[in-house]
């Protein structure tokens, strides 16, 4: 029995919390502008492709040059993505037309003589565009942050100055907050937190991370973490939220004050915290990943004592970021084991494998789930408390991007190519 009431209630109950910053254009599927477009990996649509193939309700494919693993933002009919050609040498925006999925801007944005280390898992353009009106800002970590203009890709502003040690290349996407782009820089040697002036890319405030003195008692490669800055409505007030080595940060976003702070063991934390609107979710990070549950509202200071109310260490995810549906959390590992939690206890309902290998994060529809792979396979499983998988799905390659929805239409970008797979 599937115990999950619609969507539309949980979009609801999250709304209390985060106010107007859910916006509901994204929940339509009228854009998806940003890293997991307006509502945390969401959407109302309900006419979604359930089953596809590399010849079945693909509307088009396009393969991409270079590698990068950012996801695909949508608006205004344009797909925006960033790519790296030439072992990172050249960093590049891309633009496909959402009609026909034709490549019109392909772009270089940065030029590298020299190129940092990366993982072997990760690309030089791993972090995933914002889309915001005539603009699209673009980062790529110590290697610089970009505005361009959505008409021709030029560059209208561009921002270098913040060197960090990312050790396996960048990972955290920007996100933007009224007049500013919020940014994190945890590297092995700094670790702070900035907001840009999005029409200049000035710097509007830099916040040094309070849990710098607890990282120096660790190995270098310790205290990084690939944070996407998050911005919720608590207590009546915008907050933003990240994940640095080892703390949960919150922000006020418009002066870059520190309000609070939650300490867990952990560091390379990739997951954005998630909220069902009682409760904030949040991912450690490596090495043995855990999930909290913390209350929201009310948390002052240090609120690890006051405000983490369970923990869970099975199957958590170092990578992708778990999506809400009601009281019940989905969530894949690494290694493919997928699970659903109640969001009050965390309790495990269900574990499953689905994969051995997953890195995009999952996507929430009206009555279904899309868990996209690295080798090319797509599950999707009715969300409740038992498992039941609905279909299963192959292209010719992985995601290590996560999926992207504009009209009734899912947007995957593979590790070679994009797809527009419809009805």
């Amino acid at each position: 029995m599937n115990v999950c009431s619609p969507l539309s209630i949980r979009v609801a109950v999250c709304a209390a919390v985060l106010g107007t910053l859910l916006p509901s254009p994204g929940l339509a599927g009228d854009s998806w502008p940003q890293f997991l477009g307006l509502a945390s990996g969401h959407t109302e649509v309900k006419d979604l492709p359930l089953t596809w193939s590399e010849t079945q309700h693909v509307k088009w494919r396009t393969p991409l040059p270079g590698e990068g693993w950012s996801s695909p933002v949508v608006a205004n009919g344009q797909i925006w993505m960033t790519t790296a050609l030439e072992d990172g040498q050249s960093l590049r925006a891309l633009c496909c037309d959402l009609a026909t999925g034709k490549l019109i801007i392909d772009v270089e944005v940065f030029k590298n003589a020299v190129v940092p280390p990366k993982h072997a898992r990760n690309s030089y353009a791993s972090p995933t565009p914002i889309i915001d009106g005539d603009r699209v800002y673009v980062n790529f970590g110590s290697m610089g942050t970009a505005c361009l203009s959505t008409k021709d890709g030029h560059k209208l502003w561009e921002n270098r100055e913040f060197q960090v040690d990312h050790q396996n290349g960048p990972g955290g996407s920007p996100a933007l907050y009224q007049d500013k782009l919020l940014l994190a820089f945890d590297g092995r040697d700094q670790q702070f937190e900035i907001a840009l002036n999005k029409m200049t890319g000035k710097v509007a405030w830099r916040t040094e991370r309070s849990g710098i003195g607890k990282l120096q008692a660790k190995p270098s490669d310790m205290r990084k973490s690939y944070p996407t800055p998050v911005v919720f409505q608590i207590d009546g007030r915008p907050q933003t939220l990240s994940t640095g080595a080892e703390r949960l940060y919150s922000y006020d976003p418009n002066s870059g004050k520190e309000l609070w702070s939650v300490d867990y063991p952990g560091f390379s934390n990739v997951p954005l915290p998630v909220t069902d609107g009682r409760m904030l979710f949040v991912c450690t990070g490596f090495n043995k990943p855990e999930i909290w549950g913390i209350r929201l509202g009310g948390a002052q200071g240090d609120a690890t004592a006051s405000h983490v109310v369970w923990r869970q260490r099975t199957a958590v995810p170092d990578q992708s970021t778990p999506v809400v549906v009601d009281s019940r959390l989905y969530m894949t590992s690494s290694s493919g084991m997928a699970s659903c939690l109640n969001t009050t206890n965390g309790e495990t309902l269900w574990k499953e494998r689905i994969s051995t290998d997953c890195a995009a994060s999952p996507l929430a529809a009206e009555g279904r789930i899309y868990f996209c792979d690295a080798k090319g396979k797509t599950t999707v499983i009715a969300p409740g408390d038992k498992f039941q998988v609905l279909a299963e799905n192959t292209l010719a390659d992985g995601c290590m991007a996560s999926p992207a929805v504009v009209g009734k239409a899912l947007i995957l970008r593979t590790k070679t190519s994009l797809y527009r797979i419809e009805n």
